[in-house]
Order: C-alpha cells, then sequence, then structure tokens
C-alpha cells in the first residue's frame, strides 16, 4: 500500500485521489505489425495493404524512426512500444528526461494525434523480470512528460503483459494474479485506475491448447466451436478466449481495481509449424475474435462492453526464436495477399 499511495501522490493531488470509474474502451479491432524478419515488404507497401484492407489502428512493438514517418500523415493510429531496454534509463531519469526521450524517439518521426497507445515493455514482468522494478517508475515519468505536453488525456500508457500473470486462471471467478508479482502489479494497476488507462494482456488460447497435460482446454473450446457450454457459477463459457479475459478481470477485481478496462494487446493463431497450426484453424480462430470485436460482445462477466483486440500478425517472422510456430502467425503474405480469407468489418 505505500507504493501505491506514493505512485498516486506523485500523480495527482489528494483532491483526486477519489476512485471515479475507468472510461469503456471502444470496441477496437487492430493489427500488430511485427519485424522480426528479414524480408518483409517497403512500409509503404505495408500501408497500402492496411488502408486497402480497412485496417486503421496498429501496434509496432519499437518506435523505428523510418517506420514512425512512413505512418505520419496516413490517418492510422498506432501503439508503439517502449524497448524492455529502454526502462532502467526512463526510471531513473526525470520527467524532463523522459520528455527529451519521447520528442527524439516518437515525436520526432510522427505527430502526436496518431498515437493511441504507448506501450512501456513487452511482458516484462516474465519474459523480462530484470527490468520489473524499472516498469512503473518509468511509465510515472513517461505520464509526467505527456502532461507537460498536454497529451496525458490523449495518450494512454500501459504495459503489456502476457496471461501466465495470472496464478490461477480457471474457473474464470478463481483468476487470481501470481502473489510473487503483486509488487509491481498492484501500483502498476493504481497508475492504470487512476490515469483511466486499460490494463493490455497478451492472450493466445493456441499456447494455452497446446501446453495443456490434461482435457481442460480442448482445440474445439480454444477455437470457439465447442458444443459444450463451461458452467461458472451464473456464467457460462463457450470458448477460452472469453474466459481467459475474465479471468484477468477477476483478478483485478480481487486486487480492488474493478473498473480498470482489458484492451487485448496480441492474440493469434499460428497456420504452420506446430500441433494443431493450420491455416483452418487460423481463419477459424480470428475470423472468431473479430466478429466478437466488431459485433461489440464483450464477455460473459462484462458483456456487451467492447474490446479492442489486436490480432497477431500481420507477416509471418523468419527472424523470431522459439518453436517453429512462432514464425507462422502472419496473416498476410509477403506480396499483400491474405493467407486466408479473414475480414476485418462486421460483413464476417
Amino acid at each position: 500500500m505505500v507504493i501505491t499511495i506514493t505512485i498516486r501522490e506523485l500523480l495527482f493531488p489528494v483532491s483526486f485521489l477519489l476512485l471515479l470509474p475507468c472510461e469503456a474502451v471502444a470496441a477496437t479491432l487492430g493489427i500488430c505489425y511485427g519485424r522480426v524478419a528479414n524480408n518483409l515488404p517497403p512500409t509503404l507497401e505495408v500501408i497500402n495493404i492496411l488502408k486497402t484492407n480497412g485496417i486503421s489502428n496498429v501496434r509496432i512493438f519499437d518506435p523505428h524512426p523510418f517506420t514512425l514517418q512512413s505512418f505520419s500523415g496516413t490517418g492510422i493510429n498506432l501503439m508503439t512500444g517502449v524497448p524492455n531496454e529502454a526502462l532502467p534509463s526512463l526510471a531513473s531519469g526525470t520527467p524532463a528526461s523522459a520528455l527529451q526521450w519521447l520528442q527524439t524517439n516518437i515525436f520526432a518521426h510522427i505527430v502526436p494525434s496518431q498515437i493511441r497507445y504507448i506501450a512501456v515493455g513487452n511482458e516484462v514482468l516474465l519474459k523480462d523480470s530484470f527490468y520489473s522494478p524499472y516498469l512503473v517508475p518509468a511509465i510515472v515519468n513517461l505520464y509526467q512528460a505527456l502532461k507537460m505536453l498536454n497529451l496525458d488525456g490523449t495518450i494512454k500508457l500501459s504495459s503489456p503483459q502476457a496471461a501466465s500473470v495470472l496464478s490461477v486462471s480457471y474457473p474464470p471467478s478463481l483468476g487470481a494474479f501470481d502473489p510473487s508479482l503483486r509488487a509491481v502489479l498492484r501500483p502498476l494497476l493504481s497508475f492504470l485506475h487512476e490515469t483511466k488507462s486499460p490494463f493490455m494482456v497478451n492472450v493466445y488460447p493456441y499456447f494455452s491448447y497446446t501446453s495443456s497435460r490434461s482435457n481442460q482446454v480442448t482445440l474445439d473450446y480454444a477455437l470457439f466451436r465447442s458444443n459444450d457450454m463451461v458452467q461458472d457459477g451464473q456464467l457460462m463459457y463457450g470458448n477460452l478466449f472469453e474466459a481467459s479475459l475474465d479471468a484477468v478481470v477477476h483478478a483485478m477485481e480481487k486486487e480492488g481495481f474493478a473498473e480498470v478496462e482489458v484492451v487485448v494487446s496480441e492474440t493469434g493463431w499460428p497456420k504452420g509449424g506446430g500441433e494443431a497450426a493450420s491455416v483452418e484453424n487460423a481463419l477459424a480462430y480470428n475470423e472468431n475474435v473479430v466478429r466478437r470485436v466488431v459485433g461489440n460482445v464483450g464477455t460473459p462477466r462484462r458483456p456487451g462492453v467492447g474490446i479492442e483486440v489486436y490480432l497477431f500478425d500481420l507477416f509471418d517472422e523468419n527472424g523470431k526464436g522459439g518453436d517453429e510456430c512462432e514464425k507462422h502467425f502472419g496473416i498476410f503474405g509477403l506480396d499483400g495477399v491474405k493467407a486466408y480469407d479473414l475480414r476485418f468489418n462486421s460483413e464476417n
């Protein structure tokens, strides 16, 4: 609690420490533009692909100058990442030095009105735990820098986390954060609540299915085609995607942050390179996610509340490490032709 109060005092005067509800996140569909590859088409061609398919929200994982410059003036909204490696210097510096970082790395290359989110780090708590102590101090300095520019109301700060920050995720009502991560998660949630920013989570039912050691996760349940509903108290679940999101919601409620919205900063299904990885399954998964977004379906815990989702990935990334399937999430081929007939609007 001491840490949480200290962070609040850094951000706001005491008169503003009221538990106000978070602004609802509009239902928004975007796509991740991963660049860990040596064969990607030129960025200008990428932008043409996005516009042709009506995609106006894109997540990029690092503020590469030429990439930002290419997007400038296109009308495409960006979620741009702050690399994990930048967190120590941002955390140990001042708001003024964070302002200089923003000006040099982002706003020198693209107008602020095209930046929807700044995603500070990616899966820091589990993938790069060395950077965990720097996460919230870096976010606070960046927030203060945005306030200096009067951009704190239009650009939201958050930090995408792996869904495995939950120690319990099934059934959703038992969702709880890993106790070993609370020292960072509680201050993060407090910041998100006070600034009306969303909790960002990377959700991959594919990996939940392939790593399951029991029959708890079936392929049909992961692909939205199960005929059997899973009952959790008064609520019914027909797919793992919604169950995973509501587990996060329940975990936040247990920490006292029921008003914080959830943004799915990554989700997708590979079309090759692993068990159950195929074009057919990738289409089945992604088209069901799209339908839920454009239809404002919400989740059983938050019915009718629009979910903002970023599909992974724009192209295959041949430079990715790990399992072979990591290289095969691309929805589009390098020639701009869709690998499968996924539509990005309500005509699905």
